[in-house]
């Protein structure tokens, strides 16, 4: 009897064990029911969310920047050397071409344009004293009191002498020009940028005293990628931003370099700027934009629904209620609008995301639903963390 009793406890304790079991199985059942019906409910987006391509030409530009240079530069030089007396102007004082800048003592000149020209009377008067004595021998040799080859070499030293008094002249000339030169007046009309010297120094020739900047015509010096150079031509109208202005200026496109800049792959272009009012000043710096011509029309989608991974872009498109990505190449951008052209890899009539969400999913469920909640819960979803809903391979 005591056995058959043990033998029946036990018989109803694995009875009990099996039916907890089975509640506990079924209820584990239940909940992995209600994640898969969760996770099969398709996502939501409103019909803003959904665009569809366009096909549109968009303009191109091509965008460099600079500083401000001012071509029209001139350093005034000492032409001989002398004590530098005194500078009549100061950094920032305008100037007129032709106008008097300073006084360099030129003694040292002078003194050399004396001996030059005493050089030059001495050679003088030996000239003369040969075409006497040349005239005189001509008249001996047709009287035959000298031989022929005597008047010949009167000739010669008439001839000689003739040519040192040339090159005596010369010599006077060229200390002329020297001192003509060697008067400090401005080349150019424009500002004076820099002094260099100051009165009371002994200056050498060819010694840097004032540079002068002519600010009316400004220049831009940028570069641009190899791959953009072919579609610029000189004489391009170039939109440029400088800084501390809040109006962008007009600007010409001057020269092409024929050659990329040694260790890279640019090009250096000009750009000229017309400053009347010298407004701007050199070493401003600024940005500069080109405008090309419109191509042909292409499919175009907002910039808001290209993402890239790994070097690649790609959007997000509905397909036959699911979701998938599509790698694209795409190719001119119009940020003032926002759309960017698809080249490949999307077709005319697909419906694309044009909003960036996270946790998209290739294959998943998607629908265009009517019903702002719904998408809203949408929203909600793809935002929690990534545990929750699997992201996008």
């Amino acid at each position: 009897m005591q056995k058959r009793r043990v033998v029946i406890g036990g018989v109803v304790a694995v009875l009990v064990l099996g039916s907890v079991g089975g509640v506990v199985a079924m209820r584990k059942a239940g909940g992995h029911d209600d994640h898969a019906k969760a996770a099969e409910k398709p996502l939501a987006f409103t019909a803003r969310e959904v665009v569809r391509p366009q096909a549109l030409a968009l303009p191109a530009n091509v965008s460099f920047s600079g500083p401000l240079v001012a071509p029209n530069t001139v350093v005034v030089r000492a032409k001989a050397a002398g004590t530098l007396v005194n500078l009549q102007v100061a950094e920032g004082s305008r100037v007129t071409a032709g106008q008097r800048l300073g006084v360099i003592d030129l003694a040292e000149l002078n003194a050399r344009m004396n001996e030059r020209e005493a050089n030059a009377e001495a050679a003088r008067a030996t000239m003369v004293q040969a075409e006497r004595t040349h005239t005189s021998n001509l008249r001996l040799a047709e009287q035959h009191f000298i031989s022929p080859n005597a008047a010949d070499a009167s000739k010669a030293a008439l001839d000689t002498a003739r040519a040192q008094y040339t090159a005596a002249q010369a010599q006077v000339e060229t200390v002329h020009i020297l001192q003509r030169d060697a008067a400090l007046v401005a080349p150019i009309s424009g500002i004076v940028a820099k002094r260099h010297a100051l009165p009371g120094e002994k200056v050498a020739a060819e010694q840097q005293l004032l540079t002068i900047v002519d600010l009316r015509t400004l220049e831009m010096a940028g570069s641009v990628g190899t791959h953009e150079v072919s579609q610029l031509r000189p004489g391009m109208q170039v939109t440029l931003q400088v800084e501390g202005l809040a109006e962008p200026m007009q600007g010409t496109l001057a020269r092409i370099a024929p050659a990329a800049e040694a260790g890279t792959r640019s090009i250096g272009v000009t750009v000229t700027l017309a400053n009347p009012k010298e407004v701007l000043r050199a070493g401003q710096f600024a940005s500069a934009r080109v405008m090309l011509p419109a191509g042909e029309p292409k499919l175009t989608v907002p910039v808001t629904a290209i993402a890239s991974a790994s070097g690649q872009d790609y959007v997000w498109t509905l397909e036959a209620g699911k979701l998938m990505r599509r790698t694209i190449v795409t190719g001119r951008r119009d940020a003032e609008r926002g759309l960017v052209e698809v080249a490949e890899g999307l077709p005319a009539g697909a419906q694309v995301l044009g909003a960036r969400f996270d946790n998209l999913r290739e294959g998943a469920a998607a629908v265009i639903a009517s019903d702002p909640a719904s998408a809203t819960a949408t929203r909600a979803a793809l935002a929690a963390p990534a545990a929750s809903v699997p992201r996008a391979l």
